[in-house]
């Protein structure tokens, strides 16, 4: 009965979202970009191929390194839809002109992404401005682990001018570097992030230090406005599949967990340890005010206006408005 009702739901989509219009296009199958070792309450959906099931069509899971790989995928035409993209990334493509559009929130997190010292440089909050000058440090560059690295550093006294910045290859190429001590820290997150700790690295500032200062993390789920325009129903179809599951997610998690580690390539621990760090926003917190009711598109205002400030980019652009659109998500159940 429920696969019937669910049924039910996607032609109801389908016809909510072309009416009397036949124009949209045939969607043989999706093609969905998500991060490993990144623990999500959609992964049981994912997992036991509801998405599948509910859009009629197979869908295609595939792993990404970073949220501009997954900008440049969507570019490209070999990715459909992002699950868990950075905003930075986002953000700076649409700033470089990129037709992306961003259709949800996907995770709040802040303790699951951060920048670990290795414990011979001695590094802390307190003496930071001294022990990072002239040091190497491992990040990736132009998402938010970047952006959060910018802004720790900036409050620390560190001068920006001395450190040595290292484009990171991935989460495990980041507990590597860390390992060999050739650099004084390194940035990640998921369980790059618990790796460096258990192996003696420290945290320099808090996730709720980091958000004490200002620093909001969260990631999306974007498309591009082609896509969104050729295939409305999907998005929104796909947008109900993960309403549905967060909804189960946060009145009782228990039950899914080692579905979820299975599907995110982690054991039960480490996929608590990371949960426990995350939030997933349901449909009607989503479109209010502290997220894409206002507090998204400021935040990547003010972080595209930070890039330019450090140098990282020539300009911002006057508003990030556009490249919103709730529509989808408002027809939600």
């Amino acid at each position: 009965m429920r696969r019937l009702i669910a049924a039910f739901l996607v032609i109801g989509l389908i016809a909510a979202a072309c009416g009397d219009d036949e124009s949209e296009i045939t969607l043989d199958e999706l093609n969905v970009a998500y991060f490993l070792e990144w623990p999500t309450a959609n992964q049981v959906a994912q997992a036991e191929k509801t998405y599948d099931e509910e859009l009629g069509v197979t869908v295609n899971w595939i792993p990404f390194a970073s949220g501009g790989d997954m900008a440049q995928a969507m570019e490209s035409g070999d990715i459909d839809i992002s699950y868990s993209q950075g905003l930075t990334p986002f953000a700076n493509f649409v700033t470089g002109g990129s037709d992306l559009l961003l259709v949800g929130v996907a995770v709040a997190y802040a303790d699951a992404d951060n920048c670990v010292a290795h414990p011979d440089y001695g590094v802390t909050k307190e003496n930071a401005a001294q022990t990072l000058t002239g040091q190497s440090i491992y990040t990736p560059l132009g998402n938010v682990t970047h952006f959060k690295l910018l802004k720790m550093l900036e409050h620390l006294g560190v001068d920006t001018d001395t450190v040595e910045l290292i484009q990171s290859e991935g989460g495990p190429a980041a507990v590597a570097a860390l390992d060999t001590g050739n650099v004084a820290m390194a940035c990640a997150f998921g369980g790059a992030v618990n790796a460096m700790i258990a192996n003696g690295g420290n945290l320099v500032m808090t996730g709720s230090e980091q958000e004490d200062i200002g620093i909001r993390v969260f990631d999306i789920i974007s498309t591009t406005g082609t896509f969104a325009a050729e295939h409305p129903a999907a998005i929104t179809a796909f947008l109900q599949v993960t309403e549905d599951a967060n909804r189960a997610y946060n009145e009782d998690r228990d039950p899914f967990i080692d579905t979820i580690a299975t599907a995110a390539g982690m054991d039960r621990a480490s996929t608590i340890a990371l949960l426990d760090a995350f939030s997933f926003p349901e449909r009607d917190a989503q479109l209010s005010d502290a997220w894409l009711g206002g507090t998204v598109q400021s935040v990547m205002k003010e972080q595209m206006d930070f890039f330019v400030e450090q140098g990282e980019i020539d300009s911002a652009l006057a508003s990030y408005d556009d490249f919103i659109d709730t529509s989808f998500l408002e027809a939600v159940n």
